[in-house]
């Protein structure tokens, strides 16, 4: 993992009020409305930004296609947006809450879909995998990262979450976007940036012409974005790919920027946010590396990377994040790894690092 070559002495703000409600439109500037729809989730909110252009409008992300969802957009089209027509949707990423709605708006209104064509493929490639029943891999991926027998036990007795569950049919025909591409909304010019880690080949955008950034999940001012291996690819590494395109940022990151986030509000503070985003896995990883001077399971160091116990809501995702900050160390020969008789990774520190660090063990 590299240093950021510059540290930041911004710091973060945020400058406008939550909507007050689901139809709630919130003018950004003139030619910028912001809308938060809800989701059925522990974040239980995404927000959308709408771009005047003149004669249309142009969506950035849509929400989870949900009823609720489509009779927020109902009213709002009937009311707030009534005047023109939605003629494009900008997706960031392929995630639910973000692409949900964007084949409504295509089989509703014939909206362009602008998307990178990673984000396309994945979005089309899971909405069309339905599975009634959980896989294999998704049991063998699960047992390796040391599941105690319960979590199991639940996991094979649910059916599996389908993206086809909350994401509207996904359209045959897209417009691509790639890193450097340059597209024009709301009046401006924009840059595409592609960044990687809580998604593949997300793209954020950054106006050539005023000082604001569309940061959809890579960019957020108070949390951090899960960052995680699925069994659909055990061996990746989302962290190093994630810490890469912050510290890539960071070279075009100033603090005049306002930036759109995909959760939560709106903020100042660019670079003093990617800072924290970098540090606060740095020190995580850390923190495992002394845990795993005991040798540990990805189950076992849930609390060392979180500090906090998990609850049963939230434990996939955490962990894929845990498997994930392993996959790191383990793929820049930090940490070595063998399997138990149940079929576990059993990580632990390489022994002759052992000896420098702080004993501890994982709680």
């Amino acid at each position: 993992m590299g240093n950021s070559s510059k540290s930041s002495t911004s710091t973060i703000c945020v400058p406008f009020g939550a909507p007050t409600g689901p139809t709630d439109v919130v003018e950004i500037r003139e030619n910028i409305l912001w809308l938060r729809l809800p989701l059925p989730l522990s974040l239980d909110h995404v927000n959308i930004y709408v771009f005047d252009d003149e004669d249309s409008w142009t969506l950035i992300d849509t929400g989870m296609y949900t009823q609720v969802s489509k009779s927020i957009w109902q009213e709002v089209l009937r009311d707030r947006l009534a005047k023109k027509p939605i003629k494009r949707v900008v997706l960031t990423h392929h995630h639910p809450d973000h692409v949900g709605m964007a084949g409504w708006f295509r089989s509703e209104f014939g909206v362009e879909i602008i998307s990178t064509r990673t984000a396309w493929l994945m979005a089309r490639m899971l909405t069309l995998d339905v599975q009634e029943n959980p896989s294999s891999e998704g049991l063998e991926f699960y047992q390796a990262a040391g599941v105690p027998d319960e979590h199991l036990s639940d996991y094979m007795a649910r059916r599996p979450f389908n993206f086809a569950d909350c994401v509207a049919p996904i359209p045959t025909g897209f417009t691509r976007i790639r890193e450097g591409d340059r597209i024009n909304f709301g009046g401006m010019n924009w840059k595409v940036k592609i960044g990687h880690g809580h998604a593949p080949s997300h793209a954020t955008f950054w106006c050539e012409d005023e000082p604001l950034v569309i940061g959809g999940d890579q960019f957020l001012p108070d949390i951090t974005p899960n960052i995680s291996v699925y069994p659909t690819e055990r061996e990746a590494d989302p962290l190093g790919e994630w810490l890469n395109s912050c510290e890539r940022f960071s070279e075009i990151a100033n603090d005049e920027q306002l930036v759109l986030c995909g959760h939560k509000l709106p903020f100042f503070g660019l670079p003093k946010r990617l800072e924290q985003l970098i540090e606060n896995h740095r020190q995580a990883l850390e923190r495992i590396k002394v845990c795993l001077a005991k040798p540990a399971t990805a189950h076992d160091i849930l609390e060392t990377l979180f500090k906090r116990r998990i609850p049963k809501s939230e434990y996939g995702l955490a962990i894929g994040e845990a498997v994930a900050h392993l996959n790191y160390l383990h793929g820049r020969g930090e940490v070595i790894r063998n399997r138990n008789s149940r079929g576990a990774w059993i990580w632990s520190r390489q022994q002759s690092t052992i000896q420098n660090s702080k004993s501890s063990h994982c709680r």
